[in-house]
């Protein structure tokens, strides 16, 4: 949550209205986190006048210094700024040469001088990775996992002379999940949104908006860096308590028991879910109770009876091993290795003594750490062995465990040769290098767990709309890949582990899935940029980073759903208790459109599966790549073979097959009103399938003239051009009131003018190409036929001229109720405005319900008593309120008439994918 969220709006049209006015920078600080607020500012258009970093280590500068230097911005290495605490005036006189009007420090490690904080025009500027007052000093994301806070984030202070009790400039959060740890919550929120809220929190001192609001001291807490020998666990306590201080000291400096008379570190915490598995006791100093060695790791037991697993242990000759394998430590027989082994292990060798300069000797008995080595160091080591070995799946963790150069090489030989692992995914990739990453995309049918090509042998071909460009050729599924895919969901239902599994054991996978899908998420926004062409920040944002909050949502539900007892009468003497199931139907398809292709698959697929459900799921033709990378991660996650397929190919043939297949017991389906009407008598025909459908819309968004006009004319903005208007909620016509209706209709058309269209990649896009060349064919089209009935087209209407598939945004008004524009969805960037007369409320009702469509709708008005008035009578399934777009997991989705039944999202959603059974016992 951005703390001036009432203060600071971003507009529709981005950096072009907003980033206007720039600074000179003294940027103060260090890391690979100062290094990207340093480049993000620049790429803004700051001018950095000045780097102050620490000096180099061992001969290598600080990130922040290598990237300043590339650059040839000043950078000035002080060792230190003050001396007995008093500024060193070369120092201080160095500083206040460069002419700074703001300082930044985006970490920092230097005690600087208040003559220095206060010497800039606009001050000083602090980021510190707790919400203030909580948490100031240093190691901050330690104590807010040691303390169990259920919120995390990150502050944006004003510098002044105490320890981080500046005023607030500007502040965001995000919840802590219950196994985070530093890392994950560092790199999952704190590192890449801190950079964003850097560089928007120079931006408002720039444009004079920068709030100074004062720290309360009302939960102000000051914690400090612990010491080793202070972090030895109790075992006194309830067991998130215990999990919680091993996790806050994960890594360093690592929390500590004594097992066996020898100090134990404890990494790697998480609370234990389901039944404890069986093991091998393991006495502990302070526990009441033995853990248990198990194959997930050490089982610890807090005073509440629950339970922790501990995945890996570190000794105090800091080897560190899994310890699923205490009791089986040392007893590894070493390898022979072949001649090439041998030429590898030269090659890791030189790596690790170009990484250990102060080593004359790389020796089988070398030690990584106690020779020098530091964090960032098993960074480099992982990556260049990884670069040197191609395919090699090497994880820091994986250092910490073989610490000596002989037991290294043993375990890099043993990864390379396949040996002590399960059967693994095998996929033959589509790697592309785009975005500043690389991307590996599986391209074949996904079938009982394993990628294959269809079985008549077709591929065709998926496109990329930014210039056309075939990314790679996709497996044209068949009938019988089709009944393949649905004998395995049926089996993997009806006796595979998924239909006996515990329903929190299944909740536990599905929180894993949608882990991992936010640890690829980068990588999934960057497929769907260039498969459906979404801007790839609205991709992060939107496409995946909705998708994980679905999984994770009903992931929560898995445990809760529940039927419910029901007084009957009875027939005297005899008792009777009447009660209800809720059960799983079994086989389901999902068929998915291409506007969203991710989110649209979690929306369905994630209920479908928290309910118990197995399934063959169809992507869109056109965009099927986010689709089969899920369902790799599927497999990470642990999901069993068989519970998920995924069939590429035309909706002619495998949606049809799947409508008539007797095994599915349910199809949900998200498209058009006449293939949704197709479907539908194809599932009645065939075995009377369950089905849901969500279909086209014409959502009307009526704006009254006592609107708040700027918010409407730029949530109008959304709600037409959002995600380049394939959108299904898209507000599909616009009845604005009389009197405003010119002035809207100004200030929409100067904001449409300096929207941005161009690669979807680009940070700075606000509009991409649309989906596929037939799309975009049709849109064009459907502006000719506006045109010819007379609407008047004050905007765009044409292609862009450039490769791919960009239409211009468009807007037209003047259209008439009975035009074509009035009653047919574009599903496009297309703004279709009508003028309604002033106060004719029920007039303008009228003229929004009458379509067949019903799916969403939305009124701007600062009248509370008209608008609910307006949205008790706006005949949609949605409603939105001076807001527009605004889903959320927890509320259901779906349209009414010929928009669709059945709901996606919400515990309603659920309802979708089970069946109510009824008992009557008489006792």
């Amino acid at each position: 949550m951005l703390w001036t969220a009432n203060q600071f709006i971003r507009k529709f049209s981005t950096a072009t209205v907003y980033y206007q006015n720039k600074l000179k920078l003294a940027l103060i600080g260090q890391s690979l986190f100062g290094q990207e607020v340093y480049s993000q500012l620049r790429k803004e258009g700051h001018k950095v006048v000045g780097v102050f970093t620490v000096p180099d280590k061992d001969g290598k500068a600080d990130p922040l210094a290598v990237a300043a230097e590339k650059d040839g911005t000043p950078v000035f290495k002080f060792p230190r700024w003050r001396v007995k605490g008093k500024p060193i005036p070369d120092i201080v006189n160095a500083y206040k040469s460069i002419g700074a009007e703001l300082n930044v420090l985006p970490f920092c490690s230097q005690f600087i001088p208040m003559n220095v904080i206060d010497h800039p025009k606009h001050g000083s500027i602090i980021y510190h990775p707790s919400i203030l007052p909580a948490h100031r000093g240093a190691s901050a994301i330690n104590w807010t996992l040691i303390h169990g806070d259920k919120k995390a984030g990150f502050s944006i202070f004003w510098a002044d002379d105490g320890l981080d009790t500046g005023p607030i400039l500007l502040q965001r959060e995000c919840p802590v999940e219950p196994n985070d740890t530093v890392d994950t919550l560092y790199n999952r929120f704190l590192f890449p949104e801190g950079i964003k809220g850097m560089v928007e929190a120079v931006q408002l001192i720039a444009d004079d908006k920068a709030p100074r609001v004062p720290q309360s001291e009302e939960g102000a807490s000051y914690e400090g860096i612990q010491k080793k020998e202070n972090c030895k666990v109790s075992f006194n306590q309830p067991a998130e308590a215990i999990h919680n201080w091993i996790r806050g000291h994960d890594k360093v400096p690592g929390a500590w028991t004594v097992i066996d008379g020898q100090v134990v570190t404890l990494y790697g915490s998480s609370l234990l879910g389901g039944s404890v598995p069986t093991g091998q006791p393991l006495d502990i100093e302070g526990t009441s109770k033995p853990g248990l060695v198990t194959s997930n790791g050490l089982v610890l037991f807090g005073t509440d009876g629950k339970a922790l697993v501990v995945r890996n242990l570190q000794f105090e000759d800091g080897k560190m091993i899994s310890a699923a394998k205490y009791f089986s430590a040392g007893e590894s027989v070493s390898v022979e290795l072949t001649e090439e082994e041998k030429t590898t292990a030269q090659q890791i060798r030189a790596i690790w003594k170009g990484i250990l300069s102060n080593v004359p000797e790389v020796e089988e008995s070398t030690d990584f750490f106690k020779s020098g080595a530091a964090s960032m160091d098993v960074v480099r080591l992982v990556e260049e062995i990884k670069q040197k070995c191609d395919g090699l799946q090497l994880q820091n963790e994986d250092v910490y465990m073989a610490t000596k150069f002989e037991d290294f090489i043993q375990m890099i030989v043993r990864k390379l040769r396949g040996e002590d692992k399960e059967e693994e995914l095998i996929v033959d990739h589509v790697i592309k290098n785009i975005n500043n990453m690389t991307v590996k995309m599986p391209h074949q049918c996904f079938i009982n767990g394993r990628f294959e090509d269809a079985e008549n042998g077709k591929t065709y071909d998926t496109v990329n709309p930014t210039d056309g460009s075939v990314i790679c050729k996709v497996s044209y599924a068949s009938v019988g890949d089709v009944d393949r895919a649905v004998a395995a969901a049926k089996d993997a239902f009806e006796t595979g582990p998924w239909g006996k599994m515990n329903a929190r054991d299944r909740g536990r996978l599905l929180y894993k899935l949608a882990d991992l899908m936010e640890e690829h998420q980068e990588e999934l926004a960057t497929i769907e940029a260039i498969d459906s062409g979404a801007v790839y920040t609205l991709a992060l944002k939107t496409h995946v980073g909705m998708s994980v909050q679905t999984f994770r949502y009903f992931a929560g539900w898995c445990d809760k759903i529940q039927g419910t007892t029901i007084p009957i009468n009875q027939a005297r003497p005899n008792h009777n208790l009447t009660f209800t199931k809720k059960e799983p139907l079994g086989v389901c398809a999902i068929v998915i459109p291409w506007n969203y292709p991710l989110m649209m698959l979690a929306w369905k697929s994630a209920a479908c599966l928290a309910a118990g459900n197995t399934l063959v799921l169809k992507p869109a033709q056109v965009t099927p790549l986010t689709a089969l990378k899920f369902a790799e991660l599927t497999v990470k996650a642990g999901i069993p073979k068989g519970v998920i397929n995924i069939i590429p190919g035309s909706g002619g043939l495998v949606g049809q097959r799947m409508s008539d297949h007797p095994d599915i017991r349910k199809l949900g389906f998200t498209g058009s009103t006449p293939i949704g009407k197709h479907i539908m008598k194809s599932c009645a025909l065939s075995n009377l399938k369950k089905v849901s459908l969500e279909l086209g819309g014409k959502s009307p968004l009526i704006i009254f003239q006592d609107c708040d006009l700027d918010k409407a004319v730029r949530m109008g903005m959304g709600s037409v051009f959002f995600n380049k208007g394939e959108n299904c909620i898209a507000a599909g016509r616009l009845f604005v009131e009389e009197s405003i209706h010119d002035e809207f209709l100004r200030r929409v058309l100067e904001e449409v003018k300096k929207m941005k269209i161009g690669d979807p990649l680009d940070r700075s896009t606000d509009h991409g190409p649309q989906n596929h060349r037939a799309h975009m064919e049709k849109l064009l089209e459907y502006c000719e036929i506006g045109k010819k009935e007379g609407a008047t087209l004050v905007y765009g209407g044409q292609q862009v001229q450039r490769p791919g598939y960009f239409m211009e945004p468009t807007v037209f008004t003047d259209v008439e109720d009975h035009m074509y524009l009035a009653k047919e969805e574009s599903f496009g960037p297309i703004m279709v405005i009508s003028k309604f007369k002033d106060g004719d409320v029920d007039g303008v009702l009228q003229r929004a319900n009458d379509t067949e469509f019903g799916l969403a709708s939305g009124v701007f008005t600062r009248d509370i008593s008209k608008a609910m008035y307006v949205s008790e009578r706006l005949e949609a399934g949605t409603v939105f309120i001076n807001t527009y777009n605004k889903t959320d997991v927890a509320s259901p989705f779906g349209g009414f008439k010929q928009s669709g039944f059945g709901k996606d999202l919400g515990e309603e959603a659920l309802h979708e994918y089970l069946r109510t059974k009824a008992v009557t016992v008489e006792y």
